[in-house]
């Protein structure tokens, strides 16, 4: 089972990843669903620009 879950990953990903937008487009609609996927996005970006450049680590240690 291990050797499966390695050797097919990405394609496991992308099926889970195609479900949750489907129930999301039928529950909620598209322009919500598209909404809901941009601001993810976003704070991801965000996230991603906070860890790479310690904008965090730096506030809190010259808050002390």
């Amino acid at each position: 089972m291990q050797t499966f879950i390695d050797k097919y990953k990405l394609p496991i990903i992308g099926g889970v990843i195609g479900l949750i937008l489907a129930i999301l487009l039928v529950t909620i609609g598209f322009f919500q669903t598209l909404l809901l996927v941009v601001l993810v996005i976003l704070g991801a970006a965000v996230g991603m620009y906070v860890d790479r450049t310690k904008l965090l680590e730096r506030y809190l240690n010259n808050k002390n």
